[in-house]
């Protein structure tokens, strides 16, 4: 079959749900412009920032990809192609990229604050610190892991060191010319990404060699001033001018795959068993969290991203577009190593790993362009480290948002005050996630990283459902995609725990226990809720002498 084909198809499928199902869901969202947005009701200069669209949308396609829609298809790939190829589809359009709209709509309507936010409104105060607590554990995780994914990056390959350093310095300048000299976005753009991929090629020429350790202490400050620097002057400008890294490398791929027409050579059968993942079901829609539905979008969407949202309207092109074009990411993964017979494909996924992998395959299609491969694969690589680095500064931001938004219910003035302090409350996010990179525990945690993700998309979910039936809205497009996920994650975490239980890996098992039963006492809460409200609304229409339907 041939790649050309599907990914033809692919582009058609993900065109047509953005034009009709990401405009019904925006109608059942009731989005309207003269709904005014937190970025102009809260405007401060440093979090809440009106800005242009296709810079927020740049802002946060780079934050919610990262790595994430390369590793978790390409490790997928090993059941088959195809039911990777199917659940990336299907997943992106009607769960992630719903997941992703509502979530950053009801952040819209909520002060820009973060899903705990939401259901602290509607579920209650028990439920949004559970879900604060829960989400902030998950992200000092993904600091840890991505700092030392960067640090080994830039060790290994020191162009993409001296290159990613680079694009830091031309963010600041370029952010500094859109927002301070008032220079027209699109020619600044055109300059922007002309040096960006100079530098790319600077990187080769200029490679910055140091150790492990000075790279984990530079990263560490550099995280610590982009999570206290307004928006505007790094975050923005710098995720604007890398998504054009991803868009090109998108961009390449596709032209590579045009005029090269590669095939794909893996069998088409699935395997429902692979060693050491497990089964299909439910490990399958653990293993592909971006590219099909990630709960971190949700923390970026209600975090960063509703904090910059100039007009409501935006919000379908952002958060529905902005997955869509994660899920194409994603498939491009899986055709990316679909090229390759099952059996070459497991020996180097063995030895390589995904992202190498990745790198090679997306870096074959794009030699066809001409470029020598070394170049192409080099390019690949790059990108992904950036976005990594994208990943790890925005995560950082998050937590503090995060630690704010928990301090607000804080009786003690004092405390509250402290905590609240955005530099306080970065510097501890940074201290805690270095002791815990340097105690190695982020190593023994990491394979249940992916059940605690698909959680925390089936908890925000959650949110927005009884946001939406509290507000007479029918939740049917999220309260099915909530139920899968739930479905998924609590199976898979029971499995999780066992297995660990059986390999007498105690901390592991008791931590899969423990999020297993957050995610049901949150969904107990949810009920809870839900019955109380329709039955108050019962009883008000009683009083009033209207006649009432059950809730179906």
């Amino acid at each position: 079959m041939s790649v050309l084909a599907i990914l033809a198809g692919t582009i058609a499928i993900l065109l047509s749900a953005y034009r009709f199902y990401g405009s019904f869901i925006a109608r059942k969202l009731g989005v309207d412009n003269n709904n005014i947005t937190p970025a102009h009701t809260q405007k401060d200069g440093v979090d809440y920032v009106p800005s242009n669209r296709f810079v927020v949308l740049g802002h946060h396609f780079a934050s919610i990809a990262g790595a994430g829609p390369i590793i978790g298809p390409v490790i997928a790939v090993s059941f088959g192609w195809i039911p990777a190829l199917a659940w990336i589809i299907v997943g992106g359009i009607f769960f992630g990229a719903v997941h992703d709209i509502t979530s950053l709509t009801a952040s819209l309507r909520h002060r820009g604050k973060s899903i705990g936010e939401i259901i602290q409104l509607y579920i209650g105060d028990s439920g949004k610190k559970l879900f604060l607590i829960f989400a902030f554990a998950t992200l000092l995780l993904v600091i840890a892991v991505f700092m030392d994914i960067v640090a080994r990056t830039f060790v290994t390959v020191p162009s993409a060191a001296s290159a990613s350093i680079f694009f830091i310095l031309l963010a600041l300048l370029f952010g500094f010319v859109i927002n301070r000299l008032g220079f027209p976005l699109w020619i600044s753009t055109v300059f922007g990404v002309g040096f960006l991929y100079f530098f790319v090629y600077l990187g080769e020429l200029i490679p910055f060699q140091i150790s492990y350790a000075a790279w984990i202490a530079i990263l560490a400050g550099y995280i610590f001033m982009a999570a206290v620097t307004p928006v505007s002057v790094l975050l923005q400008p710098r995720d604007f001018l890398n998504s054009f890294l991803l868009y090109g490398m998108i961009l390449f791929g596709v032209i590579g795959v045009l005029i090269g027409n590669p095939r794909i050579a893996m069998a088409s059968n699935m395997q429902f068993q692979v060693e050491h993942l497990g089964y299909l079901f439910p490990v399958l829609f653990v293993t592909i969290a971006c590219g099909a539905i990630s709960g971190f979008h949700s923390l970026v969407a209600s975090g960063t991203t509703s904090k910059q949202i100039n007009m409501e309207e935006d919000v379908k092109i952002i958060g529905f577009g902005g997955m869509l074009i994660e899920t194409l990411l994603a498939v491009m993964a899986v055709m990316a190593v679909a090229v390759m017979t099952r059996a070459d494909f497991a020996l180097r996924l063995a030895d390589a790993g995904p992202v190498t992998l990745f790198a090679e395959g997306l870096g074959g299609f794009i030699s066809s362009m001409g470029i020598p491969v070394a170049v192409a694969v080099s390019f690949v690589a790059l990108t992904v480290s950036a976005f990594a680095l994208t990943t790890l500064d925005t995560c950082t931001r998050l937590a503090r948002f995060i630690i704010q938004e928990y301090a607000e219910d804080i009786p003690a003035i004092r405390a509250k005050s402290l905590l609240q302090n955005r530099f306080i409350t970065t510097i501890l996010i940074v201290v805690m996630s270095s002791l815990l990179l340097f105690t190695g525990q982020f190593e023994q945690l990491w394979p249940i990283f992916g059940s605690a993700n698909q959680l925390l998309a089936a908890l925000a979910l959650l949110a927005v459902t009884v946001w939406l039936a509290k507000m007479n809205v029918n939740p049917i497009f999220t309260l099915v995609p909530m139920i899968f996920m739930f479905s998924v994650t609590l199976l898979s975490l029971l499995i999780f725990a066992w297995n660990q239980y059986q390999q007498n890996a105690w901390f592991l098992s008791i931590l899969s226990v423990s999020l297993f039963l957050l995610a049901v006492v949150l969904v107990v809460m949810a009920r809870n809720s839900l019955l109380k409200f329709y039955a108050d609304e019962k009883h008000r229409q009683t009083k009033a002498g209207i006649k009432t339907v059950s809730p179906s």
